[in-house]
C-alpha cells in the first residue's frame, strides 16, 4: 500500500506541476503516470505496459465515430448548413422577446445537434447572427452571453464526441443509450438560457421588426430540410438497428459532403484543408484518450477510486450530499480542464461511486458531460467563452456578469438531471436501450 501511496503522490503531483509549467494536458498525464508506474514495476515493466495500455486504450470500435464526427462538422462549417439552420430557427424563435437572442439560442442546439461541437457551434452561428443582432441595435455584451451560454447545447444533444469517449471509459455502457439520454437535458439546456434571453430582452426591449409570411415560412423550411434530415438519418438509423453510431458518423461525413457540394459552398479545394484540420484535432483527442489509459490503469492498481469513495463516506452517507459533492468538484475541474481529458480521468473515480448509489451509468454519464459543457463557459479556461469572445470582439471580463443569469438558470436544470433519474433516463428506456 505504501508504494500504490506514493504513485498516486508522483501522478497527481507531476500532472499539476507540469500544468502549472504550461504542458499539454495529454503529455502531463502520460509523463507523470508513467512516473507513477515506475514506483509500482520495474522500469522495463512500466515502459511495456504504458506501451501495452495506451494501445488497449485506442483498441475500441466506438473511438472511430470521434474523427467522423469531427469532420463531419468541419464540413458543415464550411458547406453552407449553418446559415439555412438559422433561418429555420426565425420561424421557431421569432414569436418571443429578443428573437434575435432566441434565434441565435435555436440555431445553436441546431447547429451543435448536428455537428456534435459547441465550439464549432459558436463560431459559425455567432459568426452570422452577431453582425445582424448588432445592425438590430442589440447590445453586443448581451448577444455575446446567449451565443456562449447556448453553444454547449450541442455536446449534450446527439452526436456527441464527450458522450463517446464516456462510453469507452465506463465499459458496457451503450452509445445509442447515452445519445439519447442527452435529448431531454440538452433541450432543457436551450430551454433555460431562451428563458432567460426573453427575461433580459423584454426589458432592454428588443421586439421583432419582422415577421415572416407564411410563404417565407414554407420556403426557408424547404430549403432547411435537407440539412435537418442529417439528424434523422444519423439518430433514426441508430434507433433503428441499421448501423452502429460509428457507422453513422461515416454517413454524416458522406451526407455533409453531398448537402455542401450541392449548396455550392463546399469545393474540391478546400476538401485538404478541411482533412488537415480534421486530423489536428482527431490527433489531440486521440493521444489523450491514449495517455489516461496509462493512468486508469495506475488508478485501478493504486485503488484510488476505491480510497475517494471511503473518504466520501466518511464526510457523509447521504447521497444527496454524497453528489452534490460531486458535481461541485466537477465544475471546478471543467473550469480549468476540457471535457475530453475530464471525462477520461474522473470517470474511474466517480463513477463507482454513483453506482454505489445506485445511479445508472447512462445518468451519470449525462450528468458529468452537462458539468463538463458548463465548463466550457467559464473562465480561466473556457474554450467556448474564448470563441464566444474572439468572434464578437468583446473582452473576456466584460462579459462575465452578463452571463450570471445564464449560469443560475443552467445550474438549476443540472441539479434536475443529478437528482431526477427520468430527465436522462426516459428516452433510453422508452426506446429499449436500457432494460
Amino acid at each position: 500500500m505504501d508504494l500504490a501511496v506514493t504513485a498516486s503522490i508522483v501522478m497527481f503531483t507531476g500532472v499539476l506541476v507540469l500544468l502549472v509549467l504550461g504542458a499539454p494536458i495529454a503529455i502531463a498525464v502520460g509523463i507523470s503516470s508513467f512516473a507513477a508506474m515506475t514506483c509500482i514495476l520495474p522500469y522495463q515493466g512500466a515502459l511495456t505496459t504504458s506501451a501495452q495500455r495506451m494501445f488497449v486504450g485506442l483498441d475500441s470500435f466506438a473511438l472511430l465515430a470521434i474523427p467522423f464526427f469531427i469532420l463531419a462538422g468541419n464540413i458543415m462549417n464550411n458547406g453552407g448548413i449553418a446559415i439555412r439552420l438559422i433561418n429555420f430557427s426565425k420561424i421557431i424563435s421569432g414569436f418571443f422577446p429578443a428573437p434575435l437572442a432566441q434565434t441565435n439560442v435555436v440555431s445553436n442546439m441546431l447547429f451543435g445537434s448536428i455537428s456534435g461541437s459547441g465550439v464549432a457551434s459558436c463560431a459559425a452561428v455567432g459568426g452570422i447572427m452577431t453582425p445582424i443582432q448588432k445592425q438590430e441595435g442589440y447590445d453586443p455584451k448581451f448577444t455575446t452571453a446567449v451565443n456562449i451560454a447556448s453553444a454547449p447545447t450541442g455536446m449534450l444533444i446527439p452526436p456527441s464526441n464527450a458522450l463517446i469517449v464516456y462510453a469507452t471509459v465506463a465499459g458496457s455502457v451503450s452509445v445509442s443509450a447515452l445519445f439519447m439520454g442527452g435529448y431531454v437535458p440538452g433541450i432543457l439546456w436551450g430551454l433555460g438560457v431562451m428563458i432567460v434571453a426573453a427575461i433580459t430582452g423584454r426589458k432592454l426591449g428588443y421586439v421583432s421588426k419582422h415577421r415572416m409570411t407564411l410563404k417565407e415560412c414554407i420556403d426557408v423550411s424547404i430549403k432547411a430540410i435537407p440539412s435537418l434530415s442529417l439528424i434523422v438519418v444519423v439518430i433514426g438509423g441508430i434507433l433503428g438497428g441499421i448501423f452502429t453510431a460509428t457507422e453513422a458518423s461515416a454517413i454524416a461525413v458522406v451526407y455533409a459532403m453531398i448537402l455542401g457540394f450541392s449548396y455550392r459552398q463546399l469545393k474540391v479545394l478546400d476538401l485538404p484543408k478541411i482533412f488537415l484540420n480534421t486530423a489536428k484535432m482527431t490527433s489531440i483527442v486521440i493521444f489523450m484518450i491514449g495517455a489516461s489509459s496509462i493512468m486508469s490503469w495506475v488508478m485501478s492498481f493504486t485503488q484510488i477510486p476505491s480510497l475517494i469513495a471511503d473518504g466520501l463516506l466518511v464526510l457523509t452517507d447521504n447521497p444527496i450530499l454524497i453528489l452534490l459533492i460531486i458535481n461541485v468538484v466537477l465544475l471546478f475541474i471543467g473550469t480549468f480542464m476540457d471535457p475530453t481529458p475530464a471525462v477520461l480521468i474522473f470517470t474511474p473515480i466517480f463513477l463507482p461511486i454513483c453506482m454505489s448509489l445506485g445511479m445508472h451509468p447512462v445518468q451519470f454519464g449525462i450528468l458529468m458531460v452537462f458539468n463538463l459543457s458548463l465548463g466550457t463557459i467559464t473562465p480561466p479556461v473556457g474554450p467556448i467563452l474564448f470563441t464566444g469572445c474572439k468572434v464578437s470582439g468583446i473582452t473576456i471580463d466584460s462579459i462575465v456578469k452578463p452571463l450570471l443569469p445564464f449560469f443560475l438558470v443552467i445550474f438549476m436544470i443540472l441539479m434536475l438531471v443529478t437528482y431526477l433519474p427520468a430527465i436522462s433516463m426516459a428516452l433510453p428506456t422508452a426506446f429499449g436501450l436500457i432494460m
